[in-house]
């Protein structure tokens, strides 16, 4: 099968500048060059993700997850090395992060969907669908300043879902609001999964991890720790981390 994404010796480094503005001395002395740190947030990845395959991302909060899925969504530019992304994304990586306040849930579904890639046709054609799995017909035409967290988060997913992408990039939004939508995205995540689509996912949730992904690779501190079968990665990841591992009940990421 032809590589979806494929990474080779891929870095990525962030400048932290840091402020000495902890007293009155350091206000005072403002003025003098500032301290810069290189920090170094992903060394030398290399791995390749097959078309039609679903993989998730484990590691502990700074490992490198998030800047990951940042680089292949071309949020961010690699330091060093190559990445490749054969495939239109659709990233589900903050949603509701590019929604206009003062817009309606109708005028930002379109603003959305032309972001990520569809016409304004293409939008319209798929409003009902977007607006019906959100499930906010009460509310659509309000702005969504009025909108809780998670009717945004909602809206967002819906929008991102429905773009027709290959490769669908998830960053702790599996499950968003309660349970019946919790159910609606996992039922969509195996109707991906079905029609052979590419999904890369970030969760802290081991049992999400092993329920959704048959293969896992963990990050610790930037490096590729563990690359392979979900239930090995994981229960490695659980035993160093001291986290209760996933039951064997809930399978291992069957794409059935």
């Amino acid at each position: 099968m032809s590589l979806a994404i494929h990474a080779e010796n891929l870095c990525k480094d962030f400048v932290v500048t840091h402020q000495a503005y902890g007293s009155l001395k350091g206000l005072l002395l403002s003025f003098l060059p500032r301290r810069r740190e290189r920090v170094r947030a992903l060394d030398s990845l290399d791995f390749g993700i097959e078309a039609g395959e679903t993989v998730a991302v484990v590691g502990k909060n700074g490992a490198g997850k998030s800047t990951l899925l940042g680089i292949i969504a071309r949020v961010y530019r690699p330091t060093s090395g190559r990445i490749a992304v054969n495939g239109r994304v659709a990233p589900l990586l903050e949603l509701g992060a590019g929604f206009h306040p003062d817009l309606t849930g109708v005028e930002n579904v379109f603003f959305n969907g032309v972001i990520l890639g569809l016409t304004r046709r293409e939008v319209a054609a798929r409003l009902e669908r977007i607006v019906a799995f959100a499930d906010l017909h009460e509310y659509i035409d309000a702005p969504i300043r009025t909108y809780s967290s998670g009717m945004l988060m909602r809206l967002g997913f819906a929008v991102a879902t429905h773009v027709d992408a290959d490769i669908l990039l998830v960053d702790e939004v599996l499950a968003v609001g309660d349970l019946e939508f919790q159910a609606k995205c996992y039922a969509k995540i195996a109707e991906f999964q079905r029609e052979g689509k590419t999904i890369l996912f970030v969760s802290h949730d081991l049992d999400a991890v092993s329920k959704t992904a048959p293969r896992t690779l963990w990050l610790d501190s930037g490096h590729l720790r563990q690359d392979g079968p979900t239930s090995e990665v994981v229960s490695a990841y659980a035993a160093a981390s001291s986290l209760t591992p996933p039951s064997p009940l809930s399978g291992a990421g069957a794409q059935d």
